[in-house]
């Protein structure tokens, strides 16, 4: 079992003063997150990818890059990369330069995106919104499949033969397939064979579970290894769980706050927000005796091989104390029984 963390860079106002720390400050506490994460022994870092004044990153290759330099184990990957709006050459070239660099341990985590501002920005048509991705994805993996492309799509360039450089150390290059709401993307995920990460960030875990199936069933039937499977989620961890919720609460509340009012969704209450740190609740908020319980009930559910945890708080020395925790107590418990289970099972 992998346990990593991911983050959007986020730059939520205080809702007790109204003021954000600036992009170069969220950056850096970005960094020192990274660093505090590689030393405690966590396995994943990653970064999404926003165009909106209340997310520090736009470019998470450039941003993994920095964290390459301050680490050396961890694995670096996006989270997501809005693949429909980009250029697949520009986006592989990327990340095999961040390949090059950090020793051989970037991934791809492509996706939709649950934001549409990349659209515009990009010049490409909102109505096109799967066509793009599917085609692009489609190119992605020939790029990673071969130094030399030759193909042809409607919403692109052709390439004939041209060679695409540099090349990554891994290969090849890792790429998982990042999916919400919509289980057509977990069927295309297992039928290419391609890792799929699994977003819950609300309702029961178990609602999720039809996911996993969809996409092992697909791959089995289409004669591909079991791919595996990575839950990502909202969280925060302390010493209590009282501490957890009140670290938690106001970044939570304030972001929460500002997409649903964008989209039309009621506003949640704090007894809502504690119900989801619940056991069977979306939020991976707790003590460490909590959080061990809940990935460890999750795995039950869904048998999964990663497990990725945005810290939300507003507070950087929260969030530090947070993944100094998630390092040092969570991951060595959940490590330790799910390494169990697969010994027992294999013994059956």
């Amino acid at each position: 079992m992998e346990l990593g963390l991911y983050t959007f860079a986020e730059l939520t106002p205080d809702p007790a003063t109204g003021r954000a720390i600036s992009p170069e400050q969220r950056l850096r506490n970005m960094l020192e997150e990274a660093a505090l994460a590689d030393e405690v022994g966590l396995d994943v870092f990653a970064i999404g990818e926003h165009h909106r004044p209340d997310f520090a990153v736009s470019a998470p290759a450039v941003a993994l890059a920095a964290v390459a330099a301050t680490t050396s184990r961890l694995r670096l990957t996006s989270a997501v990369t809005v693949l429909s709006s980009e250029d697949p050459v520009r986006v592989f070239q990327q990340y095999a330069t961040l390949d090059l660099v950090s020793g051989g341990r970037a991934e791809i985590m492509a996706g939709r995106g649950s934001f549409i501002e990349s659209f515009p920005l990009f010049g490409h048509d909102l109505g096109e919104y799967d066509a793009l991705f599917a085609e692009k994805l489609e190119l992605l993996l020939r790029l990673r499949a071969s130094e030399h492309v030759t193909w042809s799509g409607r919403r692109r360039a052709p390439l004939d033969g041209i060679g695409v450089y540099p090349r990554p150390v891994q290969d090849p290059l890792p790429l998982w397939i990042a999916v919400g709401g919509n289980p057509s993307s977990a069927v295309r995920a297992g039928m290419l064979g391609l890792p799929m990460a699994l977003a819950i960030i609300g309702g029961m875990p178990e609602r999720f579970a039809p996911f996993a199936e969809i996409h092992r069933r697909a791959a089995a039937e289409s004669d591909q290894d079991a791919p595996r499977l990575s839950i990502n989620s909202h969280g925060l961890i302390a010493d209590t769980w009282e501490e957890a919720v009140e670290g938690s609460w106001p970044q939570f509340n304030a972001m929460f706050t500002q997409i649903g009012r964008e989209r039309g969704w009621p506003p949640m209450s704090r007894e809502d927000f504690e119900a989801s740190t619940a056991l069977r609740g979306a939020n991976v908020v707790g003590s460490p005796e909590q959080v061990v319980e809940k990935i460890l009930f999750q795995h039950e559910i869904f048998g999964h091989d990663r497990v990725l945890v945005y810290m939300s708080s507003l507070d950087h020395a929260k969030t530090m104390r947070s993944i100094e925790l998630y390092g040092t107590e969570v991951a060595p418990a959940v490590r330790a029984e799910v390494a169990r289970r697969e010994s027992r099972t294999v013994r059956a």
